[in-house]
C-alpha cells in the first residue's frame, strides 16, 4: 500500500473573468504529498487559494491543470468514497436533533438500520455529544454544533479528512479545546487530516507539517516539520520549541500578506 496518500501534482485553478475583467489565476502550479496518517495544515494569506486546494482534493473543482489522486486513483468531479469534508459554516440542519444530524449521510447508504444506529451512537460518544442526542442545533453553543458537524463526517469513517477553517468562528480557548478533540480524532482513527486554517497557533499545535502559501496565486513557499510528538495536546504551546515554529510560519507569511494587501 503507498504510503502517499493524496497527491496534487502541478495543479492550477484557473477561474474565467467576469464582463471586463481578466482571469483570475487563483492557485498554482501546486505539487503535495499527503503522508498517508499525516496532520497537515495549510496556512497563507486571505485570497491565496487555500480553500481551493482543499475543494480540488475534495472533488468539488477540477483543476485548471494537472491532477489530483487520492489512494493513487484519479479524483473526478465528485468527492471520492473515503474522503469526508467539514466546513467553517455550521452545516447542521436546525430542523434535525442531534442524532438525526450526524445520522443524515448514513441513510443514503446501504448500511442497514442496526449498523447506522451503532455508528451514530458511537460517534456521538467519541465527539462528547450523546448526552445531547434528542437536541437541536439552536439549542447548542457554537463549539457543539461544530461538534456535530464532525460527528457528522466522522459516522462515514473517512481515510482522509478535509477541515476548513471548522473552528474560525470559536473564541481562541473553545479553538484551543476543539484542537485537542481533533488531535484524538486524528490518533484514534488513524485518518489522513488536512486543515486550512488562518491561525498560525493552530496549525502549529495539530499539525505534524505545516505548509505556507504565497499571495495569489497560491503556491507553497515553505513546508514546516514541527516534530511534535503525536500524543500531544494543546499544552505544546508552552514548549519554547513552539515560538520557534510560529515565528518561523510568520516570517514566511508576512511578506506575502502584505503583498495580498497590496502593500508590497
Amino acid at each position: 500500500m503507498s504510503q502517499i496518500h493524496a497527491r496534487l501534482a502541478g495543479v492550477t485553478r484557473v477561474f474565467p473573468g467576469s464582463a471586463g475583467h481578466g482571469d483570475v489565476h487563483a492557485l498554482g502550479p501546486v505539487d503535495l504529498d499527503l503522508a498517508r496518517g499525516e496532520f497537515f495544515s495549510v496556512v497563507g494569506p486571505s485570497g491565496c487559494g487555500k480553500s481551493t486546494l482543499l475543494e480540488v482534493l475534495a472533488g468539488l473543482q477540477t483543476p485548471t491543470q494537472g491532477a489530483a489522486a487520492f489512494e493513487d486513483k484519479p479524483i473526478g468531479a465528485e468527492t471520492p468514497e473515503g474522503v469526508g469534508v467539514v466546513f467553517q459554516e455550521d452545516s447542521s440542519f436546525p430542523w434535525l436533533t442531534v442524532w438525526d444530524n450526524v445520522a443524515f449521510g448514513l441513510k443514503r447508504t446501504a448500511l442497514s438500520g442496526a449498523e447506522i444506529e451503532t455508528r451514530v451512537r458511537d460517534a456521538l460518544a467519541f465527539m462528547g455529544l450523546k448526552d445531547f442526542h434528542k437536541a437541536f442545533p439552536a439549542q447548542l453553543s457554537g463549539g457543539m454544533r461544530q461538534r456535530v458537524c464532525i460527528a457528522r463526517t466522522l459516522v462515514l469513517r473517512p481515510r482522509l479528512i478535509l477541515l476548513d477553517e471548522p473552528f474560525g468562528a470559536l473564541d481562541q480557548q473553545t479553538r484551543l479545546l476543539m484542537g485537542d478533540e481533533l488531535l484524538r480524532l486524528w490518533r484514534e482513527t488513524g485518518a489522513t487530516v488536512l486543515l486550512i486554517t488562518h491561525a498560525l497557533d493552530e496549525a502549529a499545535m495539530l499539525s505534524t507539517r505545516v505548509g505556507v502559501m504565497s499571495s495569489r496565486p497560491g503556491r507553497f513557499i515553505d513546508l514546516v516539520e514541527t516534530g511534535w510528538p503525536r500524543d500531544r495536546d494543546s499544552r505544546i504551546v508552552a514548549d519554547p520549541a513552539f515560538g520557534a515554529v510560529t515565528a518561523r510560519l510568520w516570517s514566511n507569511l508576512r511578506g506575502e500578506s502584505l503583498k495580498a494587501m497590496g502593500h508590497a
